[in-house]
């Protein structure tokens, strides 16, 4: 059991991590496509057309695969090994699992609304939720390495800190683009 558990949790592994490459290029794409619905005729339709369909790719071809496959390894894991649910930590990451899953979903709503070319969001408020998947990859990280319910508190402190300084970096960000723009 333990020589399939551990490619099992290599394979789970590595779908964490192609699903967390679309869930940080995904919100990136909504940037750029909110972004080229300010330019002008025919650039703003060219750039449309082929940030919509990159967006399509990725997130059909990536994402939702990515996040499926994941998800029954993980769950494959938690039946071949079930002392892991007796464990608080486990309780904690399962809880940032449900808040990735809240991500994808709205993510994938967005990803709708884009395609439709429904723009409800500046592009800034994209910056800030893209941030959304590092705040949680951050924090089921610490907890898988640390196993510790209790040293999570820090874990979480840290994410606000972290959360704090991207919000401080996107600002800056803004700042030095604006002003690049007016020169």
């Amino acid at each position: 059991m333990s020589e399939y558990y551990n490619y099992i949790k290599a394979l789970h592994l590595i779908f964490v991590v192609t699903w967390f490459a679309a869930l940080f290029y995904m919100p990136r794409l909504f940037i750029y496509q909110i972004e080229a619905s300010d330019k002008l005729s025919p650039e703003k339709e060219i750039l449309t057309e082929q940030l919509q369909l990159m967006a399509k790719r990725l997130w059909i071809i990536i994402g939702w695969p990515s996040s499926i496959l994941c998800t029954i390894l993980a769950l494959i894991l938690l039946i071949l090994n079930p002392s892991l649910l007796q464990q608080s930590w486990m309780h904690v990451k399962l809880t940032f699992v449900v808040l990735l899953w809240l991500y994808h979903l709205r993510n994938h709503q967005m990803f709708k609304e884009l395609q439709r070319n429904n723009i409800k969001y500046s592009s800034n408020y994209m910056r800030i939720w893209n941030e959304g998947a590092t705040i949680i990859l951050f924090a089921v990280v610490f907890l898988v390495i640390l196993k510790s319910a209790i040293n999570w508190i820090f874990g979480v402190f840290g994410i606000l800190v972290l959360a704090i300084l991207l919000m401080l970096g996107i600002k800056l960000y803004k700042r030095i683009r604006n002003s690049n723009e007016s020169m």
